[in-house]
């Protein structure tokens, strides 16, 4: 990068240090302690001249990715790193870990902000992902984010430009092969990453910082997504390498954690493949401060168990397969949750496509989420069922064939609440599916969005004007403009039946009434 005040790194150490310490995470004791940590990541021997204070006083102060990546490319140019996008992510997170504070020092300020609020806290710490660059702000604000209108509410569009995206098959074989001994740490929701300088196949971590929880008398961690899907997305992960599960001591975790943190909301991955998100190896949640889809739906019927009279329960209108507890007691909620996982486990209603097991093989499970309603306490209970067949390989209730073109991934956690992650392919597929459009053309001729050509004709039949034998008539500069306008609405069409399609009893009569049925057998 060709920037006018960087002449060399001593240029950039004395800015990145100027930064750490306008944004606290350094203070002026620790300016030339930090100075010379940075030339030592760098291999760079200052000049005898420089004095890390007056530097730091006088230091230019550009965006922080402007100054990384000065610092990046001069590092290249003296060969201390390869020029490739996994070396400068390892690299400029070492130089990041140089001014963050140590673990020890933000638990013991987290805490003590806690005595204040548990809002004070959450916000210390996820200003100092941002500030640390954890969390890559400049990054997460290339993602496409909107929202569309449907029947069931508002739904949250997230096309992900940050993450790769991840192949169930993968994320089930990784599942199989969870015993095996393989490279420290054993996966990147380890809380030995705090600090580890990572690899070209593991992410550098110097820069995370985990605050110690015990939920359920048990060690377990609070710490940011560095993908910021929404408002503070946080994982909570036990401190042990164990498989996700889902039973009565998850909802009781759960619980616990929006009681510590009652602003926030917090909800497990189902534990099995193809319903279980894309981290089966490691017992792990996911919450934040944000107002999920789900959240804000209805209820569309009321519901009584027996012997939970006091338990405020019903079915939320939404297109998965819901069950909504409320009560002032989380221990109330902990018992019928545990009633309704342990029926639904060995539950088949084979009239709707429902087995509990094939040759042993489990495939009903729950995703939970927890959340606080003022002093009432509130679990949303999501029930899922992995089965596949010839004619479903990826699972009957997943997204179904036609949908792949959109979105073939796991339906986890956050997508099942109202908030779709979809692969970055989509930009550049959709880029070219609307030039193909606007000229007339037909999208199947084009390798890059041929696979949207069924769908875009289903488009054009919903939207006459934009056809080939009418887009002339349109004007060019506003038809471009509408056009985008128009293919989000549909992409968020295109999740709204994915959710449908991954709803184990299905958004009609006949689901409704096998739904029932299952409420029925709670006993």
């Amino acid at each position: 990068m060709n920037a006018s005040w960087f002449r060399n790194a001593e240029d950039g150490v004395a800015a990145l240090v100027a930064y750490a310490l306008d944004r606290q995470l350094i203070g002026e004791e620790d300016i030339v302690f930090a100075s010379n940590q940075l030339f030592d990541a760098l291999h760079y021997e200052p000049q005898a001249t420089f004095e890390p204070i007056q530097a730091t006083a006088q230091a230019a102060k550009p965006p922080l990715e402007e100054l990384l990546a000065c610092l990046l490319d001069d590092a290249v140019a003296r060969g201390v790193i390869e020029d490739g996008i996994a070396s400068r992510d390892l690299f400029d997170t070492r130089l990041m870990g140089c001014v963050t504070p140590r673990p020890s020092q933000v638990v013991h300020t987290f805490w003590k902000r806690y005595h204040d609020s548990c809002e004070s806290a959450t916000d210390y710490l996820y200003k100092l992902a941002l500030d640390s660059d954890y969390i890559r702000s400049y990054r997460i604000a290339r993602d496409k984010k909107w929202v569309v209108a449907t029947r069931y509410g508002d739904l949250d569009i997230t096309i992900n430009l940050s993450k790769p995206e991840k192949d169930p098959k993968a994320i089930a074989a990784a599942l199989k092969n969870k015993g095996n001994k393989g490279s420290y740490p054993r996966c990147q929701l380890c809380c030995e990453n705090e600090g580890y300088a990572g690899r070209l196949d593991h992410p550098a971590r110097q820069t995370i910082r985990l605050i110690p929880l015990t939920l359920a008398d048990e060690p377990w961690y609070l710490q940011y997504s560095p993908y910021v899907y929404y408002n503070e997305h946080c994982i909570v992960l036990s401190r042990q390498h164990v498989p996700m599960r889902i039973d009565r001591v998850t909802f009781e975790r759960l619980l616990e954690f929006v009681t510590i943190f009652p602003h926030y909301t917090l909800g497990s991955n189902a534990d099995l493949p193809i319903v279980g998100g894309s981290i089966l190896t490691h017992e792990h949640y996911q919450g934040g401060r944000y107002t999920f889809a789900m959240a804000r739906a209805g209820m569309r019927k009321r519901i009584v168990f027996p012997g939970f009279e006091d338990v405020e329960a019903g079915i939320v209108d939404w297109p998965m397969s819901v069950i909504r507890l409320d009560s002032s007691e989380p221990a109330r909620l902990v018992e019928l949750a545990n009633k309704i996982l342990t029926t639904w486990r060995s539950y088949s209603d084979a009239s709707v496509d429902i087995l509990a097991e094939t040759d042993g093989v489990p495939h009903n499970t729950i995703t939970p989420i927890a959340r606080r309603r003022g002093q009432m306490y509130e679990l949303d209970l999501v029930l899922r069922n992995n089965r596949t067949t010839e004619e479903y390989p990826l699972g009957i209730f997943h997204p179904h064939q036609e949908l792949h073109h959109i979105k073939k991934e796991n339906i986890g956690l956050i997508e099942v609440m109202g908030l779709a992650v979809l692969p970055a392919r989509l930009v550049g597929e959709m880029d070219e599916l609307k030039r193909m459009i606007l000229a007339g053309e037909d999208p199947a001729t084009n390798p890059v969005c041929a696979a949207h050509a069924p769908w875009a004709a289903e488009v054009l039949q919903r939207h006459p004007a934009y056809a080939p034998e009418n887009i002339q008539n349109l004007d060019s500069a506003a038809a471009a403009a509408e056009l985008d306008h128009i293919i989000e609405q549909e992409i968020g069409a295109v999740f709204a039946r994915v959710l449908e399609q991954c709803a184990v009893f299905a958004d009609n009569d006949e689901g409704h009434e096998a739904l029932d049925r299952f409420i029925a057998s709670v006993q």
